[in-house]
């Protein structure tokens, strides 16, 4: 596990997070594929206009929606102090991302704000509350888009990482599943930027994270998910979330993508089996099946999440962070980093973030 393996895991996982997010702005939120395949053809093979009259019109190919402007607000933050500093993030959602929304869905950076985005504008810039009762019951994955960063700072520390991105996912929802889900993403994410595979076995090492008090999740089952004997005491909770079967999803994704008997194809009818919109409970079987079945091929994996028409946004961006950890950013396709934006600077940013991980 040498210094140089984890930053490039790290910088691939952040880049692919923005590389998906651009990917998907063009055809993103059609849920009727035909319509999809109307527009863009059978195959999106790389960034795109979005059409006159949808999502993001007036973008170009190859720029960020509202989610990568969030992200890169947090990648800055993270940079800067060199820490995940609470007060210093929400001074920039204050300062750069608030005061370009006008609380209505089709407004601010990218043409388009979230749900939980909207409420927590209200809460705040409306109703003048401060940071920490602005959040709402949004069971979206926009948490995760943003605090996949915080994850990837604290790779090294499960405790820390899972402390923080609690921390930071509650300012904007609060419903206790979206947090645990949000969580195990992240501690998922961070064994990869470790350098652990997206395999059948990962559940197991977030498991002994759990046993050994590093992540605040319950678990009454001994190993191998074994059930208690009569007499064992209840053991004392790691923490706040009841169960953990946040941590167990990933496994029975990469068990899917083992099992011969098991095939989506193509790859990304992904969404159709686990569903197209937006709930967290989508889009994380949807990523984490992508991520395995694709562990070291970043082009198939996120032009497959893509394809997949629906929510293909947030699907693009945690398979793209997923896969990016497992493959490194020296195996995501020139084209890509090339085609994004503003990618010279966005690497910068990244290259200061990944040089925090210790």
């Amino acid at each position: 596990m040498t210094t140089t393996a984890i930053r490039d895991r790290a910088k691939g996982a952040l880049m692919g997070a923005l590389i998906g997010d651009a990917l998907a702005l063009g055809p993103h939120w059609y849920y009727d594929l035909e319509e999809l395949r109307r527009d863009y053809g059978e195959w999106i093979s790389d960034y795109t206009d979005p059409k006159p009259g949808r999502y993001h019109a007036g973008l170009k190919a190859g720029q960020l929606s509202q989610a990568g402007f969030i992200l890169t607000l947090m990648l800055a933050s993270l940079a800067e102090c060199g820490h995940y500093d609470e007060a210093d993030f929400c001074r920039r959602m204050d300062e750069e991302l608030f005061p370009l929304l006008d609380g209505t869905p089709v407004s601010g950076p990218g043409g388009y704000t979230s749900q939980s985005i909207r409420e927590a504008w209200r809460r705040r810039v409306q109703k003048k509350r401060p940071w920490g009762q602005t959040g709402g019951h949004a069971d979206t994955t926009e948490a995760i888009e943003r605090t996949l960063a915080i994850a990837i700072r604290y790779a090294l520390h499960p405790k820390q990482l899972a402390q923080k991105v609690a921390g930071n996912t509650v300012l904007t929802q609060t419903d206790e599943t979206v947090v645990s889900m949000t969580v195990a993403y992240g501690a998922v994410l961070g064994l990869l930027v470790q350098g652990y595979a997206l395999d059948n076995q990962i559940s197991a090492k977030l498991m002994d994270l759990v046993k050994s008090g590093e992540l605040p999740f319950h678990a009454v089952t001994g190993d191998n998910l074994e059930p208690p004997r009569p007499g064992d005491p209840d053991p004392p909770r790691a923490g706040r979330f009841a169960s953990p079967d946040a941590l167990l999803t990933p496994s029975y994704m990469a068990a899917a993508v083992e099992d011969s008997d098991i095939r989506i194809e193509p790859a990304w009818k992904v969404s159709i089996v686990y569903g197209m919109p937006c709930a967290i409970y989508h889009q994380l079987p949807a990523a984490y099946y992508l991520a395995a079945r694709y562990p070291q091929d970043f082009e198939l994996a996120i032009l497959h999440a893509v394809n997949g028409g629906g929510q293909n946004q947030a699907r693009a961006i945690l398979t793209g962070a997923l896969v990016g950890a497992q493959a490194g950013f020296s195996r995501i396709p020139q084209r890509f980093v090339d085609g994004l934006k503003n990618s010279a600077t966005l690497c910068s940013l990244v290259n200061r973030l990944t040089a925090k991980i210790r």
